[in-house]
């Protein structure tokens, strides 16, 4: 039996501490928690959403009850086609993160599977992230490769 699951409404705390120790460990460490509370409702609603275009598989944490081991979370975004994604069913993975006193232990592999799973059954044909040099041997593990990025970004 797997220990991986679908996220439900009662985790959304324990997925944003997971987030934040993502952010964490690609940012810098200690980085402010106060967005938290403003963020819990949206994401609290969009766990609700059976059906919708977000997802978070995560794994318990075996030793804290209530708490959570690992974390994978992706949305599936709309792009116009082109040749090699007509349909443009683009996967996108979003935070990936394992509690310091619990990896190396399969957790996060297993939610990546369980994510890319997810964008299989909704027809994905490609699945974009960003990794950290720490993460980068599971991603290829997985099938992951490095592109030229030409990625700008605008802050509103």
């Amino acid at each position: 039996m797997s220990l991986v699951r679908r996220a439900l409404p009662e985790d959304a705390g324990e997925v944003l501490r997971l987030r934040q120790v993502m952010l964490d460990s690609v940012f810098t460490a200690g980085g402010s928690t106060d967005w938290h509370a403003e963020s819990l409702p949206a994401l609290r609603a969009r766990l609700t959403e059976p059906d919708g275009d977000f997802v978070a598989f995560v794994v318990d944490h075996p030793e804290r009850p209530g708490a959570l081991a690992a974390l994978a979370a992706g949305a599936l975004e709309y792009r116009i086609g082109r040749a090699e994604n007509p349909r443009g069913r683009v996967g996108y993975v979003f935070s990936v993160a394992t509690d310091p006193d619990v990896r190396r232990r399969g957790y996060a592999r297993g939610c990546m599977e369980s994510l890319l799973d997810w964008f299989r059954e909704r027809d994905a044909r490609q699945v974009d992230l960003n990794a950290s040099a720490e993460a980068e041997p599971l991603y290829a593990s997985l099938g992951f490769v490095r592109k030229p990025d030409p990625s700008m970004r605008l802050a509103l």
